[in-house]
C-alpha cells in the first residue's frame, strides 16, 4: 500500500480545497455484513486534475464512472479509502473551510478508537462503533454538525442502537 506524501502548506491548501468543493469525506461500506470505512473521494470530468491529486498525494486509484446519457462527459473519481485517507485527512483538515471539515475532525478523533485492526469486535467494540458510525452518519446529514433531535449529544442514537440490540 503506498504511503501518502507529506504535503507542503500549498499542497494541503489546494487538495483541501478541492474536496471541499467536489470531493466528499464519508463512511462507507462495500458488502452489507462489513463495516463502515473512511474513504475520501473526489470527482471530476478533468481527468488530468485526478491525476495531478493523485501525484501530490502519492496513493488511492482513479475510476471512471458510468455516463447517464451520451452527451455527457465522462467522469472520473479519486479514491483514497480505509485508514490510507487518515494521514491526508490530518494534513488537510487545517484548510477545510465546509461542513466536511467536521466530518474529517470525527474520523480522526474516533476512527481508530473504535476500528480494531483486525476486524474483531467485543460486544462493547461493536457498540461502540455502531454509535461512532450512527454520529458519523448524522454528521453528513444535518451539515451544521448539530444533532437533528435539536441536541448536542447521542441519546437518540443510543435508545435506537438500543433498542435494535433489544435493550430498553
Amino acid at each position: 500500500m503506498p504511503h501518502i506524501r507529506e504535503l507542503s502548506a500549498t499542497e494541503a491548501a489546494y487538495v483541501a480545497g478541492i474536496v471541499d468543493g467536489e470531493g466528499s469525506i464519508t463512511l462507507t461500506r462495500t458488502h452489507r455484513d462489513e463495516g463502515r470505512r473512511p474513504i475520501v473521494s473526489i470527482s471530476s470530468t478533468e481527468l488530468s486534475l485526478l491525476q495531478y491529486i493523485r501525484a501530490v498525494i502519492g496513493a488511492g486509484r482513479i475510476t471512471g464512472k458510468v455516463t447517464a446519457r451520451n452527451q455527457h462527459a465522462p467522469i472520473f473519481a479519486h479514491l483514497l479509502s480505509s485508514r490510507q485517507a487518515l494521514p491526508l485527512l490530518a494534513q488537510i483538515s487545517p484548510y477545510l473551510r465546509t461542513y466536511k471539515l467536521h466530518r474529517c475532525r470525527l474520523l480522526l478523533d474516533e476512527y481508530l478508537a473504535v476500528t480494531p485492526r483486525n476486524g474483531r469486535y467485543t460486544a462493547a467494540q461493536r457498540a461502540a462503533k455502531d454509535l461512532f458510525e450512527a454520529r458519523s452518519i448524522r454528521a453528513g446529514t444535518n451539515r451544521s454538525g448539530q444533532s437533528l433531535n435539536g441536541d448536542d449529544d447521542d441519546r437518540g442514537i443510543r435508545a435506537a442502537l438500543a433498542a435494535r440490540a433489544g435493550r430498553p
